[in-house]
Order: structure tokens, then sequence, then C-alpha cells
């Protein structure tokens, strides 16, 4: 079938017809092989798919990675047999494979993800693939200025998430005119109508309201798909078309009808023979791009990272923001995002020497990690900064970069309760634990601004997801500029051959550990003090050697007990290997507004509160009894 701007003639409108209704038997076919599924939402959307893949999507299925190639977005994840019956017809994949969907070993997943090479991002956590296509479009337009689309299938459904209309009004604002949704409003969801149903006028107001050009039609008339798909393309801001589609289409059993969804059809045979039987002659060449383009080459070199002297107060978050901007000055497919806290944060100095590869997401943080994982589909190697805490509104964006495979380096700021007077809303303190929880990632937290350096650089280089804790006060440079901090490596800051104890610690309670193992030496206490500035992948044969050489082990951090840094190193001893009696302090009670002194002593994690408790662990292990005290 031709690519063409014209409407389709009778013989083609038939043979787009033909098409979807391939698609509708071959969804139908792979649920059932499967014996689970989601049928019904593809069939919805097979004409829309099928005038899509024939006229208007420009995609080489035998180069992939082809930077030309347009982007198809499934935001409604669970229409994967709709998706592998599309590869299908195309070509991409068998029909044998297409036969294995959801069986073990199979690329064919319940949900698509990135084992195929023809998908971009993982999908299936509704409300996300629209957010995605966004950072595709802006990367598209601001970044690659390349003539490719990006077009992303909806549901209805996942219209109700507010991520959705984070992209909304983020792609209006940008004016993608590269982006085109189209939603499908079939009317049912998974227990019952969805809130506005076949209101697509309803739809079509709120959509509008963020400055798209919004389309409805008839989303099963070839005739209006292929126009709207034109008028997309012809516009100077994003399209939505509102397709209005019936679930089940074409098997009278399940069009329209509650309680079908994500199951297979209750007679399989029947529904084919219905929709007209297979069609393997009916295939589709899908045009590839017009303008062949090349790779973008980058080349990187060693950045020249701010040094900062010993002894000097600097904020490791202030660290952060300038070996970023030094990053970015050798490496020039870096790029930042902020959610509208870049002065605090400092990413600001990124934006002021970078200006054309910062992005601002103001407080969406949401659409932020979203965008960031669409640039990673272009190349592109994103750090996203916000507060620690605010980056619990996102986790489930993080969630699914890392089933993504996603390279993303995020930054925590204002992480514990160090940052004072604010109080608790604005305390991360539970970031370690949601990010150490994620698939395959880095965790790293440094307690000085040369350490702070050397670790921004390395992330950009370090695959996954890697997550960056950042101090707001300014602490002691304790470490050369010299010096080089692998990750998962850990230093030892105090050391001796009569040590009773170990303290383990991290970023802000290292100076407080620093302060309380002098304190104990000078009553007879010698202390090792271990800086774990790497807690994933933790330092495990350190975090060993300590514990036998010492007998007794405290954790000290500023987070809330459970999954933090003591956790990781409890976890050490999990293999099996006899540990030693552990105790942990960290933040048990919700805090309140206070100096930052204030909260680190009234959390039970400063110098005074360490030197307490060790040494009543020494003394409990190795009846150790502190010089001057009476037995």
């Amino acid at each position: 079938m031709a690519t063409t701007t014209a409407q389709p003639s009778q013989q083609e409108v038939e043979k787009l017809s033909e098409l979807g209704q391939r698609l509708r038997v071959d969804a139908v076919r792979s649920a059932a092989a499967a014996g689970s599924g989601h049928p019904t939402s593809s069939m919805s959307a097979a004409d829309l798919m099928a005038v899509l893949m024939a006229r208007h999507l420009r995609y080489d299925y035998d180069d992939p990675a082809n930077p030309g190639n347009d982007h198809l977005i499934f935001s409604k994840g669970h229409a994967s047999p709709l998706y592998y019956a599309m590869l299908t017809a195309g070509g991409a994949i068998t029909e044998d494979e297409l036969m294995t969907y959801r069986k073990a070993g199979s690329r064919l997943e319940g949900h698509p993800t990135p084992r195929l090479p023809w998908v971009d991002v993982a999908t299936g956590s509704l409300g996300q693939g629209l957010p995605v296509g966004v950072g595709v479009a802006l990367a598209g337009k601001r970044l690659d200025r390349l003539a490719y689309r990006v077009w992303v299938l909806c549901g209805d459904s996942e219209l109700a998430e507010g991520s959705m209309w984070e992209a909304f009004e983020h792609a209006g604002h940008e004016q993608l005119a590269n982006l085109t949704a189209i939603v499908d409003v079939n009317r049912l969801g998974q227990r019952g109508p969805t809130r506005h149903q076949w209101d697509t006028a309803a739809y079509a107001r709120r959509i509008g309201a963020f400055d798209w050009d919004t389309v409805e039609i008839d989303g099963h008339d070839i005739e209006q798909i292929n126009l709207a798909y034109i008028e997309a393309q012809t516009n100077d801001r994003p399209t939505a078309i509102i397709a209005h589609t019936s679930k089940g289409k074409g098997v009278s059993e399940v069009e329209n009808t509650e309680g079908a969804h994500g199951k297979p059809l209750p007679d399989a045979e029947d529904a084919i023979a219905e929709l007209g039987g297979k069609r393997d002659s009916v295939t589709v060449n899908v045009p590839r791009p017009e303008h062949p383009s090349v790779p973008r080459q980058t080349a990187a070199q060693a950045p020249a990272l701010p040094m900062y002297d010993q002894g000097k107060k600097v904020a490791t978050r202030t660290a952060f923001g300038e070996a970023l901007t030094a990053v970015g000055s050798t490496r020039d497919d870096v790029v930042v995002l902020d959610g509208e806290v870049a002065d605090s944060t400092r990413t600001q100095y990124f934006a002021d020497a970078h200006p054309d590869r910062f992005f601002e997401f103001y407080i969406a943080e949401q659409q932020m990690v979203a965008a960031a994982v669409g640039m990673h589909v272009r190349g592109w190697v994103p750090y996203l900064a916000t507060f620690a805490a605010f980056l619990t509104r996102a986790y489930d964006f993080v969630r699914m970069a890392a089933v993504s495979n996603a390279k993303l380096c995020i930054a925590g700021s204002h992480a514990g309760v160090s940052i004072g007077e604010d109080g608790p809303s604005q305390m991360g303190l539970e970031d370690i634990a949601m990010m150490r929880a994620v698939h395959a990632s880095t965790v790293l937290y440094p307690c000085d601004a040369n350490q702070t350096a050397q670790l921004v650089s390395q992330m950009a280089d370090c695959a996954g997801i890697s997550y960056l804790r950042t101090t707001r006060g300014n602490t002691p440079v304790i470490y050369r500029p010299d010096e080089r901090f692998p990750i998962g490596g850990s230093r030892v800051l105090r050391q001796s051959d009569h040590d009773k104890i170990t303290i383990v610690t991290a970023g802000i309670t290292v100076h407080e550990a620093l302060s309380a193992a002098d304190t104990l030496v000078a009553e007879g206490i010698d202390a090792r003090v271990i800086d774990l500035y790497s807690v994933k992948p933790i330092d495990a044969a350190t975090v060993k050697q300590a514990a036998r050489e010492t007998g007794c082990m405290l954790t000290v951090e500023d987070h809330w007990p459970q999954g933090g840094l003591g956790d990781a190193v409890l976890d050490v001893f999990a293999d099996g290997t006899p540990g030693p009696p552990i105790r942990k302090l960290a933040v048990r009670s919700m805090p309140a507004s206070a100096t930052p002194a204030e909260q680190l002593r009234d959390a039970g994690i400063n110098a005074d509160a360490i030197t307490t408790a060790a040494r009543v662990l020494t003394r409990a292990v190795h009846g150790i009894q502190i010089v001057g005290e009476q037995p």
C-alpha cells in the first residue's frame, strides 16, 4: 500500500479494512493460544493502527535504530496482542513467534518491553506512555532536530491518571507538533464504563484546553481515520485524535460488553469465523523514513571537575551542580531536567552554561522522569534533579524506567532531617530505600564536595538507574581533589589494629561519626569509621572484614531505619556469613521544624548519640569500660 496524504481509493479502503480485520483475528488467536491477554482492548484500536502503519507511520523494521524512524508507543500496553499482530503483518516477526505470546522464554510479553528491538519503552502501568512520548518528541524538536513523529496509542481509562494531564499540559506548552495522541475511546474499562464513556466531546474540551488540536472521529471509519492523521501532520501544535470505538469490535459475543476485559474470547474459533477467518495473505510494507538519518556521534572527554580545598565547607548539592556543569562541557550528550527547583538543587549552573540542553518541567515530577526516559530512547544521557522527598511522587515512573532498561542519572537533594527548619514534608527520609529497591540500580551518598564531583562524573557512564543523594547544608571537605571513589567502593576513614567497633555511615553523618570516633578513642575505645558512599552496590568485602576484626557494628543514617544504609549492611550477611552484633541509628520519630544541629540531636544520629551507642555496644560485646568510668 503506497504512502500518500490523499484519501484512499475504495479499493484501498477495503484493503485497509482487511488489514484491520487481520489484526483483530491475530489478537484473538494469540490471546487464545496464551489463555490470557487483552484481545477486546486490541480489537477496538485495530482500524486505527491499520491505517497508521500502512499509510502514515514511517519505520524501518530492518533497522530499528535508524534515527529517522517514527516512534509508536502503546500507552495502553495491555493491548499488546494488537502490537504483536502489527509486527506479524509487517513482517517483523513470524506467525510461529506470534503464537508464543505470554509463554516462558518468549519476547512477546504480556505488556511490551524493549526485549523487542522495535519497542522503545516498557508500558503497562497506565498513564506513562504519553508522558514518555512527550520526552521523545521534545528530543526530536529541540535536541535531534529530526523530522520523526511520535505516535502514542492511549486508552480512555488511563485519561483518569494525573500524569496524562501533566503530559497534555507540557506538550501544549512546548508546542510539540510532532506528537500525536490517538485516544481509543471504547467506553469500557476493567470493571465497567469509563468516566466519560463515549462522550468524545468531553475529552476534546479538556485536551483542547491544553492547547492541543483535537479531532473527533469514528475510530472504525477508514476515511475519517486517514483524514485525522493527515491533519495531525499539518498542525503546528500537538494533535489528539479522539476515536469513538467499540471494545471487542467485530465479535457479537463480546463487542461493547462488560466483563470481557483482560480475558481471551470464550470461543476463539467462532470469533475468528465471525471476523472472516485468518488473513495470512494480508500484509503491509510499512513505509520507511523518507530521508535517511546518520546516527549522532558523541565524543566524550574526561571533564575538568571542580576541585575543593580540604577544610573548606561546601554543600554536596553545590558540588553536584558544579560537577554536572563540567561534565556537560565535555559531553554533548548530557541533558538536564528540572522540576522548578534548579536554584536549590544547583542544576541552575548547568542551565546557565548549557541552556540548549536544559529542560524545565515545573512542578510535574512524573512528567520530568517520563521525559528523561523519552530522551534516553533517543540516546541522550539525562540527569534529573529535585528534592529527594518529591521523587516519591514519580516512583512508578522510575520503576518502569528500570523495566525499560533506561539509563537515568537522578539526584535527590535536601535529603534527611539535616535540612532543618523546613520540616518533614520536605525531608527525603525514604529515598535510599526506594532507590535500592529498583532493579539493578546504583545508590550513592557522598559526604563531601570532592567525593560528590567524582561520583557525578561516573554516573554518566553508569548503566541503569543511578541515584545520588545530596545534602542541603555545607559540610567539611575531607578528601583531596585527586582522590578516586569507584562505584561499589567505600573509604575507611579511621582504622587501627585495636578497633573494637565499626561505625558505618554515609553523607551528613560521616562527619558526626568522625567526631564521635575522636571522643571514643580518647575514652579508650578505638573505633573504625567506614564511609559507605556507595550504598548499592555495597563494598561487602570491606564491611565483612571490619566485622571480623572489630566484632560489632553501628550503622548511622539520616533516613528512616527501614530499607536504608543499615539494612544494606545487614544484607551483606544475608548470604550466610556470620554477622556481628549490629545496632542501627536512624530517624525513628516524625521530625518537626528545628535547626539542622537540633534535628540531628533529636533524631539520635549526631556525634553525642553515636558516642553513647558505641559505648553501650562495645561494653556489651567486649566488656570495655570507658577510661575514668566506674565499673
